[in-house]
């Protein structure tokens, strides 16, 4: 397994304020806008991203982190196995991702996500 991307994810509502103080603050751009959620990045360096979403798509709240991965059923098994909390099961969103949600020791909710080709 190899991580290929994590994502903070900061909710807010509405997000278009807190969209406005990072790009300004921090020279970032808009590389996706789905209403419900936005992300910014560097065109310098793509792995640096935020995400400010009002929820976290398919009537999810929004999730604390971010983790893509190349293999997330591999990631999902894992999980399971280590009697982790599955709190959104493992699903092909409309968008184009195949993601589940678990909660972390502390209780951060993980959105761990492949991207389907």
């Amino acid at each position: 397994m190899t991580v290929l991307r994590i994502v903070a994810n900061l909710a807010a509502d509405p997000v278009q304020n807190v969209q406005k103080f990072y790009a300004d603050l921090f020279d970032l751009d808009l590389v996706m806008d789905h209403g419900w959620i936005v992300t910014l990045a560097s065109e310098e360096t793509a792995m640096v991203q935020i995400s400010i979403a009002t929820q976290g798509g398919s009537g999810t709240d929004a999730p604390d982190l971010s983790i893509e991965v190349d293999d997330v059923d591999d990631v999902h098994r894992r999980a399971t196995g280590m009697g982790c909390e599955i709190t959104y099961p493992l699903t092909d969103e409309p968008w184009g991702v195949r993601r589940f949600y678990l909660s972390d020791p502390t209780g951060r909710t993980l959105n761990v996500l492949s991207h389907r080709v």
